[in-house]
């Protein structure tokens, strides 16, 4: 019988993976629980609770006043003259560049309400990323080499992998789904400055921050489940994903 060669492993990169192993443990049996218990109490709590939407929602104002056509001076008030010039404008002499809205009442500001949500919710959702990926590196140095036959750990291994890449999957998702949130509104906010005679952008804006919240509520509760599931899934296979190979299988034949 020949021995089978073995590449010596490098010292950094051994201590770097006992480094790994050991945090993923603590992070399934410790950190895994912690936050099962961090987002049911956020999804529990007054802060998320739906009775607060009246309280979430702003003055449909938003601190653009609607124009006094009846005051104001419309096209056809204006000095015939000053329409005829302005009409012989060409597109050459228009100014160029983006218009720029002022707005009389002040600034616009954000919904502080679902701003604040959103601060407390975000560093736990940066966490999970964090702490699905060790997981996710764990188990995949824990899979062993391919050969035939004896692989029913190894498909208890890739299948826990699959749900851990599905939980960082979503995690990561709902960091994105929150940045994008603030771009959106304040585009549909220059619309109203734009226009602010159309109430419907105005119930676009209430609608749009309604939303949000029943989505930030939705989140806390996708991420309990999730952790959940899958502290579940792990310490019930917890021997078969450490070793997933039965040594005693080498001597059968």
């Amino acid at each position: 019988m020949t021995k089978r060669s073995t590449v010596p492993e490098n010292k950094e990169l051994s201590e770097y993976k006992q480094n790994l192993f050991a945090e993923a443990e603590k992070i399934v049996k410790e950190e895994f629980p912690r936050k099962v218990i961090e987002f049911n109490s956020l999804l529990k709590s007054p802060r998320l609770s739906y009775d607060r939407l009246a309280e979430i929602l702003p003055d449909k104002s938003l601190n653009i006043p609607v124009p006094n056509v009846e005051n104001g001076n419309t096209k056809e008030d204006e000095p015939a003259a000053k329409r005829k010039r302005v009409a012989s404008i060409t597109n050459d002499e228009k100014p160029k560049g983006a218009p720029v809205f002022a707005f009389s009442s002040g600034t616009v500001p954000c919904n502080d309400n679902l701003a604040k949500l959103m601060d407390e919710v975000r560093p736990k959702l940066r966490d999970a990323v964090e702490q699905t990926n060790t997981v996710k590196m764990w188990i995949t140095l824990l899979i062993p080499r391919i050969e035939d036959g004896n692989n029913f750990g190894v498909g208890i291994q890739e299948e826990t992998l699959a749900e851990v890449r599905n939980v960082e999957s979503e995690a990561a998702s709902f960091l994105d789904q929150m940045s994008r949130y603030f771009t959106t509104r304040g585009k549909l906010i220059t619309k109203i400055a734009k226009y602010p005679h159309v109430d419907d952008y105005r119930r676009a804006i209430l609608d749009m921050d309604e939303k949000q919240f029943i989505n930030i509520r939705l989140v806390v509760l996708e991420m309990r489940n999730h952790f959940s599931t899958l502290h579940d899934m792990i310490m019930k296979n917890y021997e078969k994903i450490k070793v997933p190979r039965n040594s005693n299988t080498e001597h059968l034949y």
